[in-house]
């Protein structure tokens, strides 16, 4: 399969209603250049703040009235023709708010819905604070959605730093992960590129990001780049922090391409430790590192015995 897709790096206002034209003429003009695909940033229709986050907040089952951002990529989806990540917007369900990515098929109806797993909370005295978990629930559940333009897994911001979920989303037959992300000035310069390039080449699939457009001015100054990186780690597409729509190429072929020589997921498993995923009646994916000899963390002082496991444990529901 080969198309088209587009990452939308989008300025950001206090102004929800032009957020939510604002992003929809930037969907049209990635689809008029040609995008089967379009890839919205992280909280595009609010700023990215605790106290932003429950007056943006939409009720994205309701629908309509009670979700304009997503009734109008519903709207865009179906009328184009085309499949939108929606990037992220804050969701209220119940008493509880989530930052959560919605996924659009052409015909217009939600496929898909992540809420973000790992709440983004960093304190670096001096450079930055910010604490999600403040305002904001962790979702529970990896996203692997099929559409017309391939199986893709969804992750937001800091889900990138965990590769765990990467493995889940190759395990599951992921062309190619879409991270919407509003990386900041501390960390952008230094992991943003580097996770997009890591998760890629780990998996050996495709990795899309997309960032708001930096605004000096906000409280949240988000880092920008929207990039496009390919299954051998390669950075296919880039742009800066300006406001800009990235039109780039996506080749499933390749993805074969590239596993044939290196075939990382067998040769994996001969290593000093293994992985094993595995799937559980009760909806829980539990991946077991197994130590067959010591292995050290040097940064923790901790070491992982031989004959000892770790397990992560994610519902799959």
């Amino acid at each position: 399969m080969h198309f088209k897709i587009g990452l939308c790096q989008l300025s950001v206002t206090p102004d929800k209603e032009r957020n939510i034209k604002h992003a929809k003429k930037a969907i049209e003009e990635a689809a008029q250049r040609g995008a089967q695909l379009v890839l919205l940033p992280e909280i595009w229709n609010s700023p990215y703040s605790n106290d932003s986050f429950p007056v943006y907040a939409e009720d994205i089952d309701a629908g309509g009235d009670a979700s304009p951002s997503t009734a109008m990529l519903s709207e865009v989806a179906s009328h184009l023709k085309i499949t939108i990540v929606g990037g992220s917007i804050p969701e209220r369900f119940g008493d509880k708010l989530y930052n959560t990515c919605c996924v659009f098929g052409s015909d217009g109806k939600l496929k898909a819905k992540h809420r973000k797993i790992h709440l983004f909370d960093i304190d670096i005295p001096g450079k930055i604070t910010f604490m999600e978990s403040k305002t904001l629930t962790a979702g529970e559940t990896p996203t692997v959605v099929d559409t017309d333009v391939g199986r893709i897994g969804i992750g937001i911001y800091y889900d990138i730093r965990f590769t765990e979920l990467a493995m889940i989303y190759a395990a599951r037959g992921a062309h190619l992960i879409c991270y919407p992300g509003a990386f900041n000035m501390t960390t952008g310069p230094l992991h943003w590129e580097l996770s997009q390039r890591a998760r890629a080449m780990d998996n050996q699939l495709y990795v899309a990001t997309c960032s708001p457009a930096r605004d000096p001015g906000a409280g949240y100054v988000a880092w920008g780049h929207s990039t496009l990186v390919g299954p051998f780690g390669e950075v296919l597409a880039t742009i800066e922090h300006e406001e800009d729509i990235i039109i780039a190429e996506i080749d499933y072929s390749i993805l074969e391409q590239r596993r044939e020589p290196i075939v990382s997921s067998t040769c994996f498993m001969e290593f000093a430790y293994s992985i094993m995923l595995s799937d559980h009646s009760n909806g829980l994916l539990v991946i077991k590192i197994q130590g067959k000899s010591s292995l050290h963390e040097t940064t923790t002082g901790r070491s992982l015995q031989a004959g000892r496991h770790a397990e992560v444990q994610l519902s799959l529901m």
